[in-house]
């Protein structure tokens, strides 16, 4: 068990302490976040995926992440609610990696975690992220362009035209294309990423061989970590809690602008009125009448037209009679 912990990996180590220490101060940095989206000093529309990441990292990015902005000219948003939220998520970083640190050495290492692990972990870290995660980002950068631009150029090959102009539907094509020059880019970015990590978990093994080893046996280990996950006052914690979350509800609402979604007056919708709910049974009925009162004008019509019809019949044959005896054969000389 001793070999196993001294032949830890420095990757081993940096992520199995960064990962739960992110995931360990993000709830708080997130009610950061949100009052400041709220508040309208930051808005994440564009790169809204890529901010939370760097929310969620900001023990790496903290400082790393605005020389990202001045230099590649990235905005992850705009207003100055990010350089806040990363602000305030210093002393949040602080508290997450030394509460995980101190659970690592004693679990993992079987160390004393020295006083004050959490800030010597986060300056090294944000030291290693203000020098590597620009590099990083130059190098991917990079590489996702000539990935592109070679994924375009296969696309143009005499063995592969036929292919892609007529084999292959457009959908397919840039799907194709997309996991082409995706994959090279997240290998390099996942290679990089490790790197990066080794070099913290490196730093952070130095410190643990610089710590004396813990003098209690396991039982005693197991004591130290429940002491550590249970607070001493529970019932102060829980208030303390529940007045923070009443508070920052109650702020959130009062700094909302508009707490129902209003249209403007330019922009509403016109009027659309409801359909009456269709009834087969009186739509036949309806139409059963409308074709009866079809019907009867129909016979109306007809019997009008053949009342007509004899009418000028009757005439025609007066007219005819009173021709016959003004005629010259019927005058007597």
């Amino acid at each position: 068990m001793a070999e196993e912990r001294e032949s830890m990996s420095p990757t081993k180590i940096g992520f199995g302490i960064l990962w739960p220490a992110c995931w360990t101060g993000i709830p708080i940095k997130a009610v950061f976040a949100l009052l400041a989206m709220a508040m309208g000093l930051a808005h994440f529309e564009g790169l809204f995926g890529l901010a939370f990441v760097m929310l969620f990292a900001s023990p790496v990015t903290v400082f790393a992440a605005p020389i990202i902005m001045v230099i590649f000219e990235t905005q992850f948003g705009e207003g100055v609610g990010l350089p806040l939220i990363l602000g305030l998520s210093i002393p949040v970083d602080i508290w997450a990696l030394g509460l995980v640190g101190r659970t690592f050495f004693l679990e993992r290492l079987r160390k004393e975690p020295p006083d004050g692990l959490g800030l010597a972990i986060w300056w090294r870290s944000a030291l290693i992220g203000t020098f590597f995660l620009p590099l990083l980002w130059w190098i991917v950068s990079r590489v996702t362009e000539n990935a592109m631009s070679a994924s375009h150029s296969m696309s143009e090959m005499e063995s592969l035209r036929h292919l892609f102009d007529t084999g292959l539907p457009i959908a397919e094509r840039i799907g194709l294309e997309l996991t082409i020059w995706g994959s090279i880019s997240s290998a390099v970015l996942i290679v990089l990423a490790i790197i990066g990590i080794s070099i913290l978990g490196q730093i952070i093994r130095r410190m643990a061989e610089d710590a004396r080893p813990a003098s209690e046996n396991y039982q005693g280990l197991v004591t130290r970590w429940d002491l550590m996950r249970v607070p001493t006052d529970q019932g102060l914690l829980l208030a303390s809690l529940a007045g923070v979350g009443v508070v920052s509800s109650l702020i959130f609402w009062a700094i909302l602008p508009v707490t129902t979604p209003n249209p403007h007056d330019c922009c509403k919708r016109p009027e659309v009125q409801v359909e009456p709910v269709f009834k087969p049974v009186e739509s036949l009925n309806k139409t059963a009448q409308r074709i009866a009162s079809l019907a009867a004008q129909v016979d109306a019509m007809e019997h009008q037209r053949t009342e007509t019809k004899v009418q000028k019949e009757k005439g025609k044959g007066k007219v005819e009679g009173a021709t016959a005896k003004n005629s010259p054969a019927n005058t007597k000389p």
